[in-house]
Order: structure tokens, then sequence, then C-alpha cells
């Protein structure tokens, strides 16, 4: 099978609290314009796959079939729809590549959408906490932040309190976010506020504050794959030097949860493929959904040993001026997360960077990307390397 699938467009919505009345509206925002910036019409298009959670969000199920009813041009193109937790953006999107590598498809059109305030908050944790292992898990609270709440705790009592450093990770993220029209939250909240504990700030779960954890968001974006021959006809081209998956035991009991070791496999093997260290890497966007996420991640991509990646962010690695850049959209924790389209949106984020087209957000010179996507704690791991060929 060959490995020619390149990114040629993109759209990005707005995340935040949505005007959007449906998920259907949130396709329409970003699918067209995504075709648009690729230089393609609706008839090119082979194949659309579309990753939305849902769960109990929305009432409309069968969300494959929302893709030709948003856009009547794609009614009779074949579409899928893919489900993968926080990572089901990028479930999505490697199936894309996977139909467009494999030759079923010279164009295929991804989409990752979520319309989650259509519910109370208490609600959408109920709902989200389900993408862990219930019989174990389901008892957290509030939702998954209370499973990472538990990682925290766990990882602090092995390596010290890393408070601190979980609010340099949130501060970093948010005055990112400062440059990211896109984002839900554009507001540089600085070290201190992060790191007290307030009114305006309070503990959420275990040693989480609320700056800690990313929001409940609303959202899509949407990109556009082709063969290495379309390609190489439009006017961008950003190629996948390596994409791995890798999986790991879903309950936290049946693995350390504080080495995230599927991550750490995932980025092993993507660096593998592509022949590269974390060296040729100019930037990264990697999963902040919440902050003690972000810290471990740095020890999966070999930023740091085991219980240092608190150094990482002291020593300002990842920060815009750093060895490598990391969240410069501002992750999820000020880009926002709705969950079908994040994986989508990272990937999204990085080729703007690449293409030289992320406007304040841009780090120049950039040409290699890392992205990181996980769904659950770390149970399903996504690690893509991209490269600007055209």
């Amino acid at each position: 099978m060959a490995n020619d699938a390149r990114i040629v467009g993109w759209a990005h919505g707005k995340f935040g609290q949505s005007e959007a009345a449906d998920l259907q509206t949130l396709i329409a925002e970003v699918a067209p314009g995504a075709l648009a910036h690729a230089g393609l019409a609706e008839a090119d298009v082979d194949g659309v796959f579309l990753g939305v959670y849902n769960n109990g969000f929305l009432a409309q199920s069968f969300e494959a079939g929302l893709v030709g009813m948003a856009m009547p041009g794609l009614a009779l193109t074949p579409s899928a729809r893919f489900e993968s937790a926080c990572a089901t953006g990028s479930a999505a999107l490697y199936a894309a590549l996977d139909f467009v590598n494999a030759g079923r498809g010279r164009v295929a059109l991804v989409i990752g959408a979520e319309k989650m305030t259509t519910v109370a908050p208490q609600e959408a944790a109920a709902l989200m906490i389900k993408g862990s292992y219930m019989p174990e898990e389901g008892h957290f609270t509030p939702g998954f932040a209370g499973v990472f709440g538990h990682i925290a705790e766990t990882y602090f009592q092995r390596y010290g309190d890393r408070s601190e450093e979980l609010a340099m990770i949130a501060a970093k993220n948010h005055a990112n976010g400062m440059h990211n029209p896109y984002a839900h939250f554009r507001k540089d909240l600085g070290v201190a506020f992060c790191n007290d504990v307030s009114d305006k700030n309070p503990i959420v779960a275990g040693p989480l504050r609320r700056t800690d954890c990313s929001p409940i968001s609303d959202g899509a974006a949407a990109l556009v794959i082709a063969d290495a021959a379309t390609a190489n006809k439009l006017n961008r081209a950003i190629a996948f030097r390596a994409h791995s998956q890798a999986q790991d035991v879903m309950a936290l009991s049946g693995r350390d949860m504080t080495e995230f070791a599927g991550a750490a496999r995932a980025w092993a093997s993507s660096l593998a493929q592509a022949g590269m260290t974390l060296d040729d890497l100019d930037l990264v966007e990697t999963h902040d959904c919440f902050t003690i996420a972000e810290l471990i991640e740095y020890e999966a991509m070999g930023l740091a040993e085991r219980g240092r990646g608190g150094d990482v962010i002291r020593e300002g690695l990842t920060q815009r001026g750093g060895r490598l850049p990391v969240n410069l959209s501002g992750g999820l924790k000020s880009r926002g997360h709705p969950l079908g389209a994040t994986g989508v949106s990272m990937h999204v984020m990085a080729a703007m960077q690449l293409a030289g087209e992320a406007g304040d957000m841009q780090l120049p010179g950039a040409t290699v990307a890392g992205v990181f996507n996980m769904g659950g704690a770390a149970v399903t791991n996504y690690s893509s390397i991209l490269e600007r060929v055209k």
C-alpha cells in the first residue's frame, strides 16, 4: 500500500458555545470551506469520513447521513461515521488516509464535529465518563476530570507535587491561545492565577483546578485528503511522513496510569517510520485535555525521563521560543475540546503552520510537525508526523 496521501485543504470553525442549532449546521460551516481551500468541488470527493462522539449530546443518530443534508452535492457520496472517544477525529482521518493510500479513492473529505453545549455541564460530564471503563471508573466525578484527577494524585504521590508545573502548562497554552482566532478562550491568565486556588479557579478533582481542565465546547473542523497525483496539481500539499496508532488496556487498574505507555509506543513508531528524532520536529500539537496529560505526554514523547516532565516546562523547552514548541494553537486547554472535532482540529493547526498560513500563531520556518491525539486516558493513541512537500 502506498503512503502518498496528502492534506491539500482545510477549514476550521470557531470553538466555544456555538449558536449553531445542530450538528448539520456545524458541518455546513466547515465542509464547503475546506473544499474551496483545496481548490476542489463536491464532485471530486470519493468518500466522506465524519468523526462525531455524540453518545447522547444530540437526539440525532446516523450522523454520516447529515453530511449529505448539509451539502446536497455529497448526498450520494459514500460516507461513514467514526467514534473513538477524544480521538474520534483522528480515527476518521486515519480511515481516510487508508482509503486514499489503498487506491479506493483519490479525494477524501474528513470532518470532525461536536455539539456539546446542548446539555448542562453535569450531564455532559456523565456522557463523557462513558468513554472510560465504567465498571471500575464510572464513579469518578465530575466525569473525566475525576479520572485525570486520580491520575494526577497518583503521579504526585510517586514523583512529588507538580501543581505549579501544571499551572505553567495552563498559562503557556492560554498565552498561545491569545493568537488563535478559533480558540474558545483567548485570555492570558498567567501562572499565578492558574496556580492559586480561588473562587474563580476552584479545585475540580484531586489536585486539578479549573484551569487544569479543558472546556466543554462546540465546534467543527475539516480536512481534504488527496493522493499525490491529485495533490501535485493543487496549491499546497502536506505529507504524512508517518502516522501510527497504538492501543493500551482500557482499565486504569490494568496498567501504570502514570506512564501513558501506549502514547510512548505511538510516538516511537512514528519517529521510526519517519526516520526522525524529536530534534527534527519544529512543533507539536498534543492532547492537553488536562494539564497532567500534557506533562505525562512530555515523558511519553521522549522530552524527559519518567517523573521529570515538570522539568520540561520549567526549563521552557515547550514554550514558543523553546526547543520544541508545544500547542502553539493554545491546545485543547485554550482552543477548546469539542470531542469529535479535536483530532481533525489538531491536524489542521499543524498543517496551517507548515503551509505558512497560521497567521498570528505562525512559527517562522516550520517545515515538520508532530501531532498526538488520544482517546480516553491514553487508551487509543494517534501520532502523526507531517511535512510540507508543496
